[in-house]
């Protein structure tokens, strides 16, 4: 009997068909829909249960991580300095084999393992099983072209460390808990806040009366106004973000990428306000490799971006000179997904240098395959997703209103999936995940192991879009 004569009911994915000496390891899918590693040959694992003359064991992490012992692709690398990357989220934990199909021939760097401590929180999950998931994805894909695996929006020092023992190669600091909202500051409270901050004089002769001369945007200058808001909105800020480098650097060796995110706020980041910050990191010696500001306009999760866009235009080229100014990091558009308007202004102004994070997208791929083959379920997906919303939104920026959205029982079977297309809806239903997979995890999840090639095809086509979009894909993906 060859590998591939396994008994009836059971499923090989080829790609996943690898040999290491003697040994030959695959993914294989049993009659109950449940995925596990077969090996047959000399076997490097523990607590196998022998099977069709080899050895079956289950998708732990444990597994995972001794897999990417024997097969290095299989271990998280940092972003190549050349490349663009795209994080693709996956709160489900089943999307990374459509991710993969999504990249086709693309020159774009993948990090397929990338999920916040809020989303696991609320997925139940943590970075190790985020992490084995794209371990096996990538293996059953047999997708040897390299990943990294991002541990985002970080506001603990202990979580990120959490993340770097596991393996690890990206970190996103998300210091938006210590930036201050100047804009509610009147004049003379905010000359007392600036004068209580312990490095005031020291940046009243670093940047007043200074000219930073960038050729693509001419002399910049700080006013006192201007220093005095860059500084107590972001100076903390800073401060926390070197202080989680600087506790990085003493745990990993062999060097990591660092992202500094300070997208989450109500207010867009001036570029003399990303300028200030960018430079005090490089001067407390934090190497980052890209930065996220809060763009101007309307940044919502799981829909297009709105806004004026010649503004933005003109904000983006001041953000990628700045950058380019600075030493080349690239610039991180976060809320990423849909964000269809914006993407070829960022790898036009950017030059190509950019990092794009989307997550909850394909968590609606799952759910309009959910709507299209179990209609009266996705129906009961709906009305918790409405009945948990005023909960769930207050950590994202979004604009859904409950009442635009049509009562769900006058909704054709045939219409339900449109719903995951509408803004109300579609962000209803975005930010619901976590309420969805606490009550009906398990059945989501068999809804979309019945339909796999579809749900892969999904993430694929979708995906596949958002890279058209930033010119790094072919059109036929």
């Amino acid at each position: 009997m060859t590998i591939r004569d396994l008994p009836t009911g059971w499923q090989l994915y080829e790609h996943s068909l690898q040999k290491r000496g003697d040994s030959t390891f695959c993914v294989v899918r049993g009659s109950d829909g449940e995925k596990e590693l077969y090996v047959r040959g000399k076997t490097p694992f523990s607590g196998g249960e022998a099977f069709a003359g080899g050895d079956l064991y289950p998708l732990t992490v444990q597994v995972a991580l001794d897999l990417a012992g024997i097969f290095p692709w299989l271990t998280p690398q940092r972003i190549p300095v050349e490349r663009p990357s795209f994080g693709f989220g996956d709160r489900l934990g089943l999307a990374t084999p459509g991710h993969i199909k999504a990249l086709g021939k693309t020159n774009v760097f993948p990090v397929l393992a990338q999920q916040s401590v809020r989303e696991n929180a609320r997925t139940g999950r943590t970075f190790a099983e985020v992490l084995a998931s794209a371990i096996f994805g990538a293996f059953q894909e047999g997708y040897k072209g390299g990943f990294g695996a991002d541990a985002d929006h970080l506001k603990q020092v202990e979580d990120a460390l959490e993340a770097a023992e596991i393996g690890y190669t990206f970190f996103t600091c998300d210091p938006s808990e210590h930036v201050v909202d100047v804009e509610k500051l009147s004049g003379e409270e905010l000359r007392e806040r600036f004068s209580a901050l312990s490095r005031s004089d020291e940046w009243r002769d670093e940047y007043l009366d200074r000219p930073f001369a960038i050729s693509e945007l001419g002399e910049l200058r700080f006013t006192e106004d201007a220093l005095l808001r860059a500084a107590v909105k972001y100076g903390a800020a800073v401060e926390f973000a070197a202080k989680m480098y600087r506790a990085l650097s003493e745990r990993i060796a062999h060097g990591f990428d660092y992202e500094v995110s300070v997208d989450e706020t109500d207010y867009p980041t001036s570029p003399l306000e990303h300028l200030f910050v960018a430079r005090e990191l490089r001067r407390q010696g934090v190497e980052f490799v890209s930065l996220a500001p809060r763009f101007v306009g309307a940044m919502e999760k799981g829909v297009d971006w709105r806004g004026d866009r010649d503004q933005f235009k003109r904000e983006l080229h001041a953000h990628a000179a700045i950058a380019r100014f600075l030493g080349g990091y690239r610039l991180s558009l976060h809320s990423g997904s849909d964000k269809f308007t914006l993407y070829p202004l960022l790898h036009e102004q950017t030059h190509g240098c950019w990092h794009v994070k989307t997550a909850g997208t394909s968590y609606l791929v799952a759910l309009e395959v959910v709507a299209r083959n179990d209609p009266s379920f996705f129906r009961e997906i709906m009305q918790l997703s409405l009945s948990a919303f005023d909960a769930a939104k207050k950590s994202y920026h979004i604009s859904a209103d409950p009442a635009r959205i049509p009562q769900i029982d006058s909704v054709s079977d045939d219409e339900l999936a449109s719903l995951v297309e509408e803004h109300d809806s579609r962000q209803v239903l975005h930010v619901g995940y976590g309420a969805v997979l606490g009550q009906f995890g398990d059945k989501l999840k068999k809804v979309l192991a019945s339909h796999e090639q579809e749900h892969y095809a999904g993430l694929a086509r979708h995906l596949g879009r958002h890279l058209r979009g930033l010119e790094v894909a072919d059109e036929r993906v």
